[in-house]
């Protein structure tokens, strides 16, 4: 078929990982995916990465690029390919592992479908944070080694319903949100340097200056900043150390802005508890005392892509995708701008 934006016979390729190709963009996706651009749909299962993606017959003709988990970076050589390429369209959250310099070189539209990964990440938070306030993982541990938890306790020095929110992304914004919903009166703080006091108080969030103050003040700690040069070990040893006797950390956010053997530490110790979905390494190597203690549950990198969340996210994808085809604005548009403050 010929299509104006495209310039020519115009295609849209889907490239994924095999293992995540049925769960994100399964058959009834892929045919939705045809009909809503009027395209050829050209699946395309990475095994082989940069090598399969370079072949000038897999991409020659495209002009809508639906990625996902597994897709190798659009580099200057796997963009030469593709000379009707004009939108990326990631079906999955952060495009920062995909998107190189010649993406924007080339003006490509990007978009990624990190809105429809923020709900299921934020669901997951706010569980972990209720079961957090009541001390469920050493209540679970003295249980098991026969040991009574008393239905009413101290929490030795951590305020429970005290929460620090930890960066006003849209996935920290949805907990502060949930948070302010709940029935359970938590306090939110909210430590971000981007956003000002009127800014969260809008949120419902009471904005602190530092980071050490926030430590100092709260039982629970929730993470959602992007992972970046100046995030790198921000929740390090020393603010680890403020946190209150009985607290706990909550990552679901990236795994390099916690200070990995500082809360190794005070985990060990008995003093803090931790609810970890990220890691830095990611995975842990095998028989790392973050996996063998029991006040330390660690998921792998589950918060958003569990259930029906794949396809979730392919099918946010493929509506997008037929948003462009008709000159539409696009909901998850990324912009080179704002992409360093990003997940």
């Amino acid at each position: 078929m010929t299509d104006e934006r495209a310039g020519g016979t115009a295609g849209v390729a889907v490239v994924m990982g095999a293992d995540e190709l049925p769960v994100v963009m399964p058959p009834d996706l892929q045919k939705w995916l045809g009909e809503l651009t009027g395209r050829e749909v050209r699946v395309i299962p990475v095994r082989d990465g940069l090598g399969l993606l370079s072949c000038q017959a897999v991409l020659d003709g495209v002009d809508v690029l639906v990625t996902g988990w597994g897709c190798p970076p659009l580099t200057k050589a796997v963009l030469d390919a593709a000379p009707q390429l004009k939108a990326v369209i990631h079906a999955a959250g952060s495009v920062k592992p995909l998107v190189t310099e010649a993406v924007w070189e080339r003006r490509l539209v990007v978009s990624s479908a990190a809105e429809a990964n923020a709900g299921p990440v934020a669901d997951f938070t706010l569980a972990a944070i209720g079961l957090a306030a009541k001390g469920a993982l050493p209540a679970a541990a003295a249980y098991a080694d026969g040991g009574r938890w008393p239905a009413f306790r101290d929490r030795q020095g951590a305020d429970g319903r005290t929460i620090g929110v930890l960066g006003a992304s849209r996935i920290g914004r949805r907990v502060i949100a949930g948070l302010r919903a709940s029935t359970a009166g938590y306090r939110v703080l909210l430590y971000d340097p981007y956003v000002t006091d009127e800014e969260a108080a809008g949120l419902g969030a009471e904005r602190v200056d530092r980071l050490a103050d926030l430590c100092r003040a709260v039982g629970i700690v929730t993470v959602h900043a992007p992972g970046t040069p100046d995030t790198y070990r921000l929740l390090d040893a020393e603010h680890l150390a403020l946190i209150p006797d009985g607290g706990t950390v909550i990552n679901t956010a990236r795994g390099s802005i916690v200070d990995t053997e500082g809360l190794e530490r005070e985990c060990r110790s008995g003093r803090l508890s931790a609810w970890l979905d990220v890691t830095d390494p990611e995975p842990l190597e095998p028989g790392h005392a973050l996996l063998r203690l029991p006040n330390v549950l660690v998921t792998p990198h589950i918060a958003g892509a569990q259930g029906n969340e794949g396809r979730r996210l392919g099918t946010y994808a493929v509506e997008e995708a037929g948003r462009w085809v008709r000159g539409e604005p696009l909901l998850g548009t990324v912009e080179r701008e704002i992409l360093d403050r990003l997940a």
